[in-house]
């Protein structure tokens, strides 16, 4: 029987349309839940993008105006940059851990996860009943309708036994503790909004074989196999990944796909993978013009190939991030993507044949040579070279509005502490 629904399962995957990715039974609920996911995505969209990046780059610069960022660490708190200035330097950090969610900047700025909710503790590690969560499981709080922010009561190892498929308005708060969800499938965020996950580890993820799942309090459904993501992001809009280590995923170490907009990813540590970020899955999917995401403060480490990120259609701000590492190439798209890079540090791989940080797909010059693909104030080490395309920033028309972005020399500093941090309450983290 197990065997036969699992071919079941993976016949469903093959020949369902993509827009209805994983479900296998898209009934009224997901057809609801779709077309209020499209309205919300609508909402989060900026038709002035540039004013996000400038708001952006004048934060950053605030942040070290009039301070020097070298110099050794010394085991005293240091935030060295605006999202972590916001709330690291708090010994009160866990009295008031909705103050995280005053932080967030780049294109998901507004979102809140489940400030103003109750706190919900994790109590329970096991991920046994899909359909009827046990309470006090991360599962059975993800899924619940209200505004909630999760939190741990001790370390935790998780092993998701299929997908976990978040509900809107919630946080993953892994500060206080160790978090890893790992050895098991990865975080699904498909039709919904306002989702903030932040410093908790993924790594090891596998594909979930499908089945009966619950993803909200009154709703189960048949999913089909799901590929493998750390995180997977679907016609979702106003989501703040923070914090996050990211290594050893089947498929993406995060997938944004589906229209999904108003998104930042930041002070993430990313290593030893193939295609790390992918935003926007399809050629012909043109809905993925209004995704619009930030990648900050990031640190791309040892073991990467390549997809950092690979990007089609949007708006892409890819600002102060340190890439020590790639095989192949860093930064890719195809279908005329914009693509503005500031003030990162590209430090270019041995062999001479990767050196390029840029890569078009499918495309030829008389066609890429008009997308705007611009590099402003980044360093590029070790023979590193970008290939800038379109019109330079200078003549944008809210030129007036922005304001240089950080030089990528300070990228080591303003990225030091990448990844989850070890925050004990009462201490500064």
């Amino acid at each position: 029987m197990g065997r036969l629904l699992g071919f079941f399962l993976a016949f469903l995957a093959v020949i369902f349309p993509a827009i209805h990715a994983f479900i296998a039974e898209y009934d009224d609920h997901w057809q609801s839940r779709e077309a209020e996911a499209k309205r919300k995505v609508q909402e989060a969209y900026h038709p002035e993008p540039y004013n996000v990046t400038n708001h952006f780059n004048n934060h950053v610069h605030m942040s070290v105006k009039g301070r020097s960022l070298a110099g050794k660490y010394t085991g005293e708190c240091m935030a060295t940059n605006p999202i972590d200035a916001c709330w690291r330097c708090r010994s009160d950090w866990h009295e008031n851990r909705f103050r995280l969610a005053d932080c967030v900047m780049g294109f998901a700025r507004g979102t809140t996860g489940g400030k103003g909710g109750k706190i919900y503790t994790v109590t329970d590690d096991s991920d046994d009943d899909l359909v009827n969560p046990k309470p006090g499981t991360l599962r059975h709080a993800v899924i619940q309708d209200e505004p909630l922010w999760i939190i741990f009561a001790r370390p935790m190892f998780i092993k998701l036994q299929q997908e976990l498929i978040m509900n809107s308005n919630k946080t993953i708060d892994g500060r206080g503790t160790n978090i890893h969800i790992a050895d098991g499938a990865g975080i699904t965020i498909q039709f919904v909004e306002n989702v903030i996950i932040h410093g908790i580890h993924i790594h090891d993820i596998n594909p979930g074989d499908g089945g009966m799942i619950r993803d909200s309090v009154n709703h189960y459904g048949l999913r089909t196999r799901s590929d493998g993501d750390g995180v997977s992001i679907f016609g979702a809009s106003r989501i703040w990944l923070d914090h996050l280590s990211l290594t050893r995923t089947s498929d993406g170490l995060i997938d944004i796909i589906q229209g999904s907009t108003a998104i930042t990813i930041s002070n993430c540590h990313m290593t030893d993978h193939n295609d790390v970020f992918l935003f926007g899955a399809n050629d012909k999917y043109t809905e993925d013009k209004k995704m619009q995401i930030t990648v900050a403060f990031n640190h791309f480490g040892k073991g990467l190939v390549q997809r950092m990120p690979r990007c089609r259609f949007g708006f892409f701000h890819v600002v102060n991030n340190d890439y020590t590492h790639w095989l192949l190439y860093a930064i890719g798209g195809s279908k005329n993507p914009t693509i503005i890079s500031q003030g990162n540090r590209f430090i270019a791989p041995p062999d001479d044949r990767v050196k390029e940080v840029t890569k078009r797909v499918d495309a030829n010059e008389a066609e890429w040579k008009s997308w705007t693909w611009r590099s402003e104030n980044d360093l590029l080490k070790n023979g590193a070279f970008f290939i800038e395309s379109g019109s330079p920033l200078t003549n944008n028309p809210y030129k007036d509005l922005m304001i240089p972005p950080v030089h990528g020399t300070s990228v080591g500093e303003l990225v030091r502490f990448a990844g989850p941090r070890h925050c004990d309450p009462g201490l500064k983290c």
